[in-house]
């Protein structure tokens, strides 16, 4: 017996096919092999093809099913994480109206401003637990008045996991967590938000019937069977954007756990079991994939735009001899705690929601041409991306957020070991590193839907912990200092801005 779990990102598709006896994986693929396509019309703008998606998510399939050489009978259950906020559109006939206006894209932040502004804090804060923003609902309103003559074509408006479902069953159909995602959902009535869809002036009748994230949803079509190399019938059981899924893939379902990736971007996920909001927007909180209406779960989000993109950056531009990632951590744990006085703000991926929206560019501080050397500048690159998170952290902790423990991926980042010991140290509470993906987490959450799983410590009784990373408590005083001097420098930076 298999579960078949699909990750569709921005940059590619991945498929797990995960035997859901043992858990492990069976195989594994991604599409396309270069970088899935992306286009900007604007400075600002991000738009995918749909279909693209699914071409390669098929691929994926194809390939998985092929390297495993299983019975394809044998797959009983399908799931799927996705690119969060995105937006598609498609006609009664189902046929894709424009590209999906993606999560990266910011095209629609002064639609959902205005939007808070006369909504309102009791809305926005107390009901929608966020502001509008630049989710998917405010995506939708620039579509309506820029591109009329589409919208008024719209049958259906999907999130992008919505849109593979949709392909795969035939049906179209979304979830809270969904819902939530597009700042569309009231969380104190536990209902679709009325008065976002009446200012904006949307119908109700263009959102997708809400299914149980775990459930049997919708079976295989025999278009979508044959596309998949598939049995017709074979339920797709899970859905859920993906750093939602991310903490699936971890394990992270109870208040207090916390999640954590530092790729391209870096997250922290936390799990609460109450309704609260930032009254800054500086974090996001959405439902959790296990959240019910009488059991609440909140997945409070934190997003660093530039983590292991800032530590790509340094590695490209000091160190043309091509020297390694390892051979830059090696020289960076040469260096004291604290870099010797330099300070870094990761800063320099655009506009940061934990600041506020403000951008500060990446800032370098404290060199001084006679001591530092670029073993200094990479262990301070770290340090920053470290800090900035911890930031991001402290603000989700003053929320209610009671950081219990903190997984993460044995992959990025957390494959230094200056990284690792830096976060578990500021965050008082050790770091899991666990070998798992998005896409074998999917699956998972596809086998807790069919009920093969009988709920998720079953699924992940045999998730495989690599490695713990204790908080160093012999040096906590050096790193305090260090990201008060970090937090100074920010300040400082910050007031410039006003």
């Amino acid at each position: 017996m298999y579960l078949l779990g699909f990750d569709v990102g921005t940059s590619s598709v991945k498929a797990s096919l995960i035997n859901a006896a043992t858990g492990v994986c069976a195989a594994s693929d991604y599409f396309p092999k270069q970088e899935m396509k992306m286009k900007a019309v604007k400075p600002g703008w991000a738009e995918q093809d749909p279909e693209l998606w699914w071409h390669n998510l098929c691929m994926a399939s194809a390939s998985v099913l092929a390297n495993s050489g299983i019975d394809r009978d044998q797959v009983r259950a399908i799931g799927i994480s996705y690119q969060m906020h995105g937006l598609v559109m498609v006609d009664k006939h189902y046929n894709v109206l424009r590209p999906s206006i993606i999560w990266c894209d910011s095209r629609a932040v002064g639609y959902g401003d205005e939007a808070a502004k006369v909504l309102g804090a009791d809305i926005c804060h107390n009901h929608l637990l966020n502001s509008p923003g630049n989710f998917t609902a405010s995506k939708l309103a620039w579509v309506k008045e820029h591109e009329p003559e589409i919208y008024s074509k719209i049958y259906k408006v999907m999130l992008p996991g919505d849109f593979i479902a949709m392909r795969m069953t035939g049906e179209i159909q979304t979830t809270i967590p969904g819902l939530s995602e597009g700042i569309m959902w009231d969380f104190k009535r536990e209902v679709i938000s009325k008065e976002m869809l009446d200012y904006f002036g949307f119908s109700s009748s263009i959102l997708p019937d809400i299914v149980p994230t775990f459930s049997k949803q919708a079976g295989l079509s025999a278009d979508g069977a044959f596309a998949l190399g598939l049995k017709q019938g074979t339920p797709v059981c899970y859905r859920a954007g993906d750093q939602a899924n991310n903490a699936l893939s971890l394990n992270v379902f109870k208040p207090g756990e916390v999640a954590s990736t530092a790729g391209t971007s870096g997250v922290i996920y936390g799990v609460l079991d109450k309704l609260t909001h930032d009254a800054q927007n500086r974090v996001n909180l959405f439902a959790h994939v296990n959240h019910k209406i009488d059991d609440p779960r909140l997945g409070m989000l934190l997003c660093i735009n530039g983590t292991g993109s800032m530590n790509a950056w340094i590695k490209k531009q000091i160190s043309p001899d091509g020297i390694t990632y390892d051979v830059m951590n090696m020289m960076a744990d040469a260096i004291p705690i604290g870099s010797n006085g330099v300070s870094i703000l990761p800063f320099g991926n655009g506009a940061e929601r934990v600041l506020e929206n403000r951008e500060t560019g990446a800032v370098f501080s404290g060199i001084n041409f006679n001591v530092h050397t670029r073993a200094h500048l990479f262990r301070a690159v770290q340090e920053g991306i470290v800090f900035a998170m911890k930031y991001g952290l402290d603000i989700m902790q003053e929320l209610g957020l009671k950081a219990t423990t903190i997984r993460a991926g044995a992959a990025n980042m957390y494959m230094s070991d200056i990284f690792g010991k830096t976060m578990a140290t500021l965050a008082g509470v050790p770091i899991e590193l666990y070998e798992t993906n998005g896409a074998a987490g999917a699956a998972k959450g596809a086998g807790i839907g069919a009920g093969i799983y009988a709920d998720s410590d079953d699924a992940f009784a045999k998730l495989q912990k690599i490695d713990t990373i204790e908080p160093d408590m012999a040096h906590i005083e050096e790193y305090r200092e260090a990201y008060e001097r970090w937090k100074e420098l920010l300040k400082n930076v910050l007031a410039t801005l006003q």
